[in-house]
């Protein structure tokens, strides 16, 4: 079978970093193939370079056996090579059907958008992809989930003969992951090519029929999915033996340092009730939609409750604001570290320093060399993989950028830390490395609260968990009592059996 698209001995390198290294794929019309390797191994620039929005160095692109280039992004679309991403690419301002169709709209036949056509047509999609919402609304009134589904509903819309799809589950609940599995299976049959990316493997053993792992800018190896074993794929990408992804260490818990008590919100969360002891790492469990993001914003003064008490260190604590948060000892790390946590622009070293520089300064005058070393004592701590720290954060892999982000707030000193997701959209060894510092630093004295949908993750890195469901507490449960069937059951609304 001739492959849909083909790329041979591509090369790309950016200054001080050869991001790809004479690698080569080929993806086959009705076959997934799981691209994967760590943070930094080169999958995000051969997307670019298959969407158009990176040129390569070197080596040639091949669709349907006839060399091509695709010097933009709509050049790759015209091919028929559409992608999924990790962070959404939509606009907030435009309605779902807008998002769906843009650039592409369905025209009457005086060369006007058909309004009546494009919002069928895109409720049509959205159904397709496993959405039942209006598509008139606005985005800006969808939550993160909905959100990816309508970039899902927006690949649909072209006929595309190659699929690549970037960590399309990282937002989904448990329903809409078996849904988007679904999908895939009616694009194979289609005989759609699909490149699928992704850190859990329990997806890529279920779904892809080939397997592809980078390493460093390098293709270490591939064949098909049912010769390889799970430890051999880890091998492969990260080069060495990896340690305990959750290498939760046994820590002396002592007194409370936060307690929150009976917080509620108009519309979003009620009756929130507990204690986070210091060295404690507690989770926050529960389904996409169950208000633990919401709740933890407010903690920190994004959003403001409508009752309810906080006490840090046994004081009465207002928080108004972020800063307020900041400077009593209260620290978030978001979800969505490309949009709310790193600040695409500006260098390493500026992004962890900028919540910090009365540490960084002298007489009300910044000193770089003082910067440079609250950033490189946090960085590296964290294993932080970069070619200098004045390097711009954008141009970081995902699992970099997370550590980049942990590094700002944790150079603030603080007490608490709100970890949301910590590990979203990140590979295993950088997984790994998150997670030996957590333990780290609840040894160390700091109290930490982890919100994770991933039950594996809550289970081996929490000392107690509470689960969250329609904005209230549907379970607690300590660390000797975890089960994945209680946490499922709490999170859904299950009854136990008398």
């Amino acid at each position: 079978m001739k492959p849909a698209i083909a790329l041979e001995g591509i090369s790309k390198s950016f200054p001080g970093v050869k991001a790809l290294s004479d690698v080569s794929l080929s993806l086959y019309p009705g076959s997934v193939t799981a691209l994967v390797g760590e943070n930094g191994a080169g999958k995000s620039t051969l997307v670019k370079i298959l969407t158009g929005i990176y040129q390569p160095d070197s080596g040639s692109i091949r669709v349907a056996d006839a060399e091509t280039v695709f010097p933009t992004a709509l050049s790759a679309a015209r091919a028929g090579v559409t992608a999924i991403h990790q962070e959404t690419v939509l606009f907030d301002e435009l309605s779902v059907a807008e998002n769906i169709f843009l650039g592409h709209a369905p025209r009457n036949r005086f060369g006007l958008i058909d309004w009546k056509k494009l919002n069928a047509d895109a409720r049509a999609l959205l159904l397709r992809a496993g959405a039942d919402f209006d598509p008139t609304i606005r985005l800006r009134d969808l939550g993160i989930a909905k959100k990816h589904l309508v970039a899902i509903a927006r690949a649909l819309s072209v006929d595309a003969r190659v699929v690549i799809m970037d960590e399309p589950t990282a937002a989904l609940s448990h329903k809409e992951i078996h849904e988007l599995y679904a999908l895939v299976e009616r694009l194979k049959a289609d005989g759609k090519a699909i490149l699928f990316i992704s850190h859990k493997f329990d997806e890529i053993f279920r779904i892809a029929d080939r397997y592809t792992v980078f390493r460093d800018g390098t293709m270490v190896g591939e064949g098909l999915i049912a010769d390889v074993a799970q430890d051999d794929l880890v091998r492969m990408m990260v080069g060495r033996a990896v340690g305990s992804v959750y290498p939760k260490k046994d820590v002396v818990i002592g007194e409370p340092v936060l307690t929150v008590s009976g917080y509620r919100h108009p519309t979003e969360f009620e009756d929130i009730n507990f204690e986070l002891r210091r060295g404690e790492i507690l989770g926050f469990y529960g389904l996409v939609g169950a208000g633990r993001s919401e709740f933890m914003q407010s903690l920190i003064g994004i959003t403001r409750p409508s009752a309810g008490a906080i006490r840090l260190d046994g004081e009465i604590l207002v928080i108004r604001s972020p800063s307020e948060a900041i400077r009593s000892g209260i620290v978030y790390v978001p979800e969505e570290r490309g949009r709310q946590g790193a600040i695409i622009g500006l260098p390493i070293f500026q992004n962890v320093t900028l919540p910090s520089l009365s540490r960084t300064s002298r007489s009300g005058f910044l000193k770089l060399a003082n910067e440079f070393a609250l950033a490189r004592e946090y960085t590296s701590r964290l294993d932080l993989r970069a070619a200098s720290l004045d390097q711009d954060v954008g141009t970081l892999s995902g699992g970099n950028q997370q550590k980049v982000v942990i590094a700002k707030w944790l150079a603030t000193k603080p007490k608490v830390i709100i970890l949301d997701e910590p590990t979203k959209g990140i590979d295993i060894g950088s997984k790994a490395a998150v997670h030996a510092f957590m333990s780290e630093l609840a040894a160390e004295g700091l109290s930490v609260i982890m919100v994770s949908s991933e039950i594996p993750e809550i289970m081996g890195m929490s000392d107690r968990v509470i689960v969250m469901r329609e904005g209230r507490i549907a379970g607690r449960f300590e660390r000797d009592e975890l089960t994945a069937e209680k946490l499922v059951r709490a999170a859904a609304g299950i009854v136990e059996a008398a």
